[in-house]
């Protein structure tokens, strides 16, 4: 994997500065959400103190984290920021211990699991992005897949690549007899949940196997750790087939497949796919959002959410001022590196309500 979007098949942690915005700082922009590039000025930051903002979780968007940590380095050498991935689910842990200040996860608490956090905790949605179905199978470049048949694929139902099912979504292909293997995150994932809560929507009857950070994988797959690890084994593996986030799946130089949407148009993981997908999305009280199978022509169906959660009292003033100015950049000007790491920025209409709740973070 090489460029802006490589991915270490362990935690990588970075240690770099964090730029002040208008959150914490007098600023103005033009942004317009998306990802889109739209020019925006931002005023010098005022020099935050000395502090340091540990996090972890999420693998989906930590390409994204990655590059908005580094364009506040310049600007804001006193605040160290860490971010060593390990999945939503280790992110999720880590929040509940008090390890981190902030976390990434693309997947909600569930109510039964509230009480295990030290107090009241936001939601803050960053960007979204595709979920490819990626496989490796050189003889057929242009694979269509319904919902039904990837959830037989993935319950071990269906195993050969000429099976009835494939063949019905592409009955112009020539599909080979090889050997299916199934790919999978092997530690709690956010990823995972998307993916099978997509599935729980868009083949309620054909996927069994519900819907969780992690789930009871039939025997005989393979599991890899991170969305870097899945993207190996399929890189690696003629005739496998995994769930990988769109910017890992094209940093391993991934085929994936084109997945038949909600309206009944098969269509290809792209930023413009994902946006189209969060165009009719509602946003709950608490910020999260589920563009999952939405409708529209052009829409991908398996578009995944991703958010930073924090605690809302932060009585360190120094980390707190340093949180809503970490806060404030990525909904701001950190949006115009979005497409840059291949995800999609959000729309004014989320970004909005985002940027308002940072007042909601105190001592």
């Amino acid at each position: 994997m090489q460029g802006s979007r490589a991915r270490m098949l362990v935690p990588l942690v970075l240690t770099l500065g964090l730029v002040a915005t208008a959150c914490g700082s007098s600023s103005s922009s033009t942004n317009k959400g998306s990802g889109n590039g739209s020019s925006s000025t931002t005023a010098p930051a005022a020099k935050l103190a000395a502090t340091t903002l540990n996090g972890s979780g999420s693998t989906f968007q930590q390409a994204f984290d990655e590059t908005v940590i580094q364009e506040f380095t310049a600007q804001q050498p006193s605040v160290t920021i860490t971010y060593a991935g390990g999945g939503s689910g280790q992110g999720q842990t880590d929040l509940q211990g008090g390890l981190k200040q902030w976390i990434g996860t693309d997947s909600l608490v569930k109510p039964e699991d509230v009480a295990k956090y030290k107090g009241p905790f936001l939601y803050f949605p960053t960007v979204a992005a595709p979920i490819t179905i990626s496989y490796n199978l050189s003889a057929v470049k242009d694979l269509k897949l319904s919902a039904d048949t990837i959830a037989k694929i993935f319950e071990g139902q269906i195993k050969t690549w000429d099976d009835a099912a494939i063949k019905a979504d592409n009955p112009s292909a020539s599909l080979p007899s090889t050997g299916i293997t199934v790919a999978h995150r092997a530690e709690p994932s956010g990823t995972t949940a998307n993916f099978t809560k997509y599935l729980t929507l868009a083949a309620p009857t054909a996927w069994t196997l519900g819907t969780d950070k992690t789930v009871a994988w039939p025997s005989g797959q393979q599991a890899g750790n991170a969305n870097s690890g899945v993207a190996q084994i399929v890189h690696d593996t003629n005739g496998a087939i995994g769930y990988v986030d769109y910017s890992d799946a094209k940093a391993a130089g991934l085929v994936f497949a084109s997945i038949k949407n909600a309206g009944g148009k098969y269509v290809a993981p792209s930023l413009e796919s994902a946006t189209a997908a969060l165009a009719g999305a509602t946003v709950a009280a608490d910020l999260t959002y589920n563009p999952l199978n939405a409708a529209g022509a052009a829409a991908y169906p398996i578009t995944s959410p991703t958010f930073v959660m924090v605690y809302a009292s932060q009585p360190d003033p120094a980390v707190r001022a340093a949180l809503k100015a970490f806060l404030g950049y990525m909904l701001g000007d950190g949006q115009q590196s979005a497409k840059s790491v291949d995800f999609a920025g959000l729309p004014d209409s989320i970004l909005t309500k985002a940027k308002a709740q940072i007042a909601k973070i105190g001592a």
